[in-house]
């Protein structure tokens, strides 16, 4: 008999687990990766200004020879950035340095745009830059730092049609020679080669610095030819690692990638530490090598188009298997919506539909609890002495009327993947910025700059607490649960209006189903009573 104390219990203890996940979930992200984020960025504002470009010690591809690269000079940022030309395409603008590397990219498609309303730009000056190669040669590699590269033109306008650019490094031991077609949909295919089979690795930068927030991962990705993925977070990467078969690579914040890839011939790569533990890639070239290269929003359609493979390059976290098929639900009802925020809004109702038997099962669950509320109180208080008498009699009771204690609580809990993968694909969609909803969201992607969407969510969560018939007894549960609609309001405060509207209608629809629920019920009661 003791078995139905300890199903009474359990059930208490899901339902304070169910809040306590979302609650931790939620107040994890903003109270301990917000500051530590916070932290990250002042202590390499520090650092930028000692900062000092390391060369990985890697691993030729010729698994019998090893090959150490020399320390790269210090180099002043600001003397290293002479642009010597500039690729205009018809999305965005790419600035090649004189030492052949990347030195910015900046959007310019009119939905990118930041705080100011100017494009964005995706890179900072001081990081590691996209493109730019060491030497195993320690002499040549120290050379290469101070001759600057030759470039074939000064503008090229690749805005309709697709054009080549060739830079040439004359340099004491070897040349250095990077050819590049680079396309209008902005992305590039490069052939890099050295004379003399002098060995060298070429990076593809540090990612994209535009918005690495608490709600994202961010850091580097790698696609294997196995078709697994390997993800390594920001501060994660103590030492060096070395990785081989690769189809892709891919340094990325919250929306924005440099992506590099080869489906033809696989890359090899050494992943390397900064100096905050963030990975950066060194893609081993030996004396030629080859690849094609992306920098810019992890936009699914232009990733997709470029090869299918690429949309891989989104990460959705842990329940990518149920975030992947959303999304692509997403991008279909939105083709024929034509608004993002309509199309959540209809997401949100199929969501509901989907799981109404789950939450339709819940709902029953707690009516009838509610219902034997009474009676339950009173074998307690008649059998407080004497818990297996009062185990047996809940059986009784319990068998009598079909009730289930678990009941109410494990349907919530099956649908909890299905939010944290709603979550993902709202947080990573960055098809949400800039798209327009009702009169005062502007942005979708970001906060709602008037409260509105997070003070509606937090009263229609009060209002679905009110109406839900509830078993739970204890009065710090309660108490809890009395505060979860102020504590999500704050949370919600600050999270992109895409997922604030998504919970927002679900809420809405769920009083709606309960509100149904409750008065099938009554009228039961009632004709009972009768």
């Amino acid at each position: 008999m003791s078995n139905l104390n300890q199903s009474n219990g359990m059930q208490k203890r899901l339902i304070l687990m169910t809040v306590l996940v979302f609650v931790f979930f939620i107040a994890y992200e903003f109270l301990v990766l917000k500051p530590q984020k916070e932290e990250r960025m002042a202590q390499a504002k520090i650092e930028q200004e000692q900062q000092q470009n390391q060369a990985p010690e890697v691993v030729s591809t010729n698994t019998t020879t090893q090959v150490n690269s020399a320390d790269a000079p210090i180099v002043d940022d600001k003397a290293s950035q002479n642009i010597i030309t500039t690729i205009k395409t018809a999305k965005n603008i790419i600035e090649i340095d004189n030492l052949g590397r990347v030195a910015q990219v900046t959007l310019m498609e009119h939905q990118y745009k930041d705080e100011n309303s100017n494009q964005i730009k995706l890179f900072k000056s001081n990081q590691l830059k996209p493109l730019e190669v060491r030497f195993s040669n320690r002499n040549i590699n120290n050379e290469a730092f101070k001759v600057d590269m030759v470039a074939t033109s000064s503008n090229v306008d690749a805005t309709t049609q697709q054009q080549e650019l060739i830079l040439t490094q004359n340099l004491s031991g070897t040349v250095l020679t990077k050819k590049f077609i680079f396309y209008p949909d902005g992305h590039y295919d490069l052939e890099v080669t050295s004379t003399n089979n002098e060995q060298f690795f070429i990076t593809n930068g540090f990612r994209p610095d535009v918005i690495a927030d608490m709600y994202a991962v961010h850091g580097f990705m790698a696609k294997l030819n196995d078709d697994s993925l390997e993800v390594i977070e920001d501060s994660d990467l103590k030492n060096n690692k070395d990785l081989i078969g690769l189809k892709f690579i891919s340094n990325f914040d919250r929306y924005y990638a440099t992506v590099v890839y080869n489906f033809q011939k696989s890359l090899a790569i050494t992943l390397m530490p900064d100096e905050n533990n963030n990975p950066q890639a060194f893609i081993h070239g030996n004396s030629a090598i080859s690849f094609s290269g992306f920098m810019g929003p992890k936009n699914y359609k232009d990733l997709e188009a470029l090869n299918k493979e690429l949309i891989d390059v989104i990460d959705y976290g842990w329940f990518t298997f149920i975030a992947k098929p959303m999304f692509t639900l997403l991008q279909f009802i939105q083709s024929y919506v034509g608004n993002w925020g309509w199309t959540i809004v209809i997401l949100t109702i199929l969501i509901k539909l989907v799981l109404y038997p789950l939450s339709y099962k819940g709902m029953v669950s707690m009516q009838k609890l509610k219902e034997l509320a009474p009676k339950m109180k009173e074998i307690q208080a008649k059998y407080k002495d004497d818990k297996q008498k009062q185990s047996m009699h809940m059986m009784e009771l319990y068998k009598k009327h079909g009730a289930n204690p678990m009941g109410g609580c494990l349907p919530l809990l099956l649908q909890i993947p299905v939010f944290f993968a709603i979550y993902r694909v709202l947080i990573n969609a960055i098809e949400l910025k800039g798209a327009e909803w009702i009169l005062w969201i502007q942005d979708l992607a970001e906060m709602d700059p008037y409260f509105v969407l997070p003070i509606l969510m937090g009263i229609t969560m009060y209002i679905q607490q009110k109406i839900t018939p509830t078993a739970v007894q204890d009065e710090l549960q309660k108490k809890i649960f009395q505060m979860l609609p102020i504590i999500f309001t704050f949370f919600f405060i600050w999270f992109p209006a895409g997922l604030t509207l998504y919970w927002f209608v679900n809420n809405l629809f769920t009083i709606a189903q309960q509100y149904t629920m409750n008065r099938i019920f009554e009228k039961k009661r009632v004709a009972k009573a009768n």
